[in-house]
């Protein structure tokens, strides 16, 4: 049975057949087959078909919240288990919005630590994107904005707030100044994240605030490509002061504090929401929780 639900899911999320049982590494018929088997079981038509895929119909879409509980539960028991019998070990799946990406190394070093028998993928996605990988089962938890959308139901584990910063060369003249307002900005070449990744909303809501006019030349979802451009050419950008301080000390380049920032947003683990977590879950919950202390003590020693 749980079998066919991942089978459902897989179709449900790739809205296709073929790329579905590619998703599981099953053929095509296997996967027809066992969808029609769960809704014989079930009594009903889960999806609209004919020569493709044709959508969930009203009862697919109810079953599918079913299946996403059900699926989550039995992995959930699996992972009891193993850990009864092996301790604490398996494969953590965490996806983390671009500027975050150090506060995720910082995490799971420190989780490695404690539990070495458990292996992390870590995958860079927006915050939108965190949100629907953690509806469809695809990752274990995000690390993300916690105060700027809608969450869902969720479990959150504030670890720090974002400060800004400029990236610039030496050679620019904003180098010589303690700080930098964002009307300091207005006609300068930058180089920002790409418009769907949160962290350029945010900026954007500074310059709006500020008066400022962006004038984004380059765009990209890469905070590593942003710094090579402004070690290249007489861009500048803008990024949060934890990843900004470390792209900048590799590429030998200045970081600024901005002032007047209209707000400072929560950055922090996001996990689905249930009862019980899996053991290893519990486990990063906690390390978070350790690291935002970590955090408040070295903001405040600042």
């Amino acid at each position: 049975m749980i079998a066919k639900l991942e089978m459902f899911l897989a179709v449900a999320k790739e809205e296709h057949f073929g790329r579905a049982a590619e998703s599981l590494g099953i053929t095509q018929p296997t996967l027809s087959t066992g969808i029609k088997q769960l809704e014989e079981i079930l009594g009903v038509q889960l999806i609209f078909r004919g020569h493709r895929y044709g959508g969930l119909t009203p009862e697919g879409q109810r079953a599918l919240v079913w299946a996403r509980q059900l699926v989550s539960d039995a992995r959930t028991f699996r992972e009891e288990m193993r850990v009864a019998r092996h301790g604490l070990s398996g494969h953590v799946r965490l996806a983390v919005i671009p500027t975050a990406l150090t506060w995720a190394a910082a995490l799971s070093a420190r989780f490695a630590e404690r539990h070495p028998n458990v292996r992390f993928t870590i995958l860079s996605r927006t915050s939108a994107e965190i949100l629907g990988m953690l509806e469809n089962l695809d990752i274990d938890a995000g690390l993300s904005y916690l105060d700027n959308e809608p969450l869902g139901r969720v479990v959150t584990v504030p670890i720090y707030r974002e400060r800004y910063v400029l990236v610039c060369r030496s050679d620019c003249d904003l180098a010589d100044k303690a700080r930098v307002a964002w009307s300091d900005l207005e006609g300068r070449r930058m180089c920002l994240l790409t418009p769907d990744m949160q962290n350029r909303r945010i900026i954007n809501q500074n310059f709006m605030a500020a008066g400022v006019t962006a004038d984004a030349q380059v765009e990209s979802n890469s905070t590593l490509v942003l710094a090579a451009h402004v070690r290249e050419g007489d861009w500048v950008t803008i990024l949060p002061s934890d990843m900004g301080g470390m792209l900048a000390a590799g590429a030998g380049l200045c970081i600024r504090p901005m002032e007047g920032q209209t707000a400072q947003h929560t950055v922090g683990l996001v996990a689905p929401y249930r009862e019980p977590h899996t053991p290893v879950l519990d486990a990063l919950l906690s390390e978070a929780q350790a690291l935002r202390k970590s955090a408040e003590s070295v903001a405040d020693g600042a």
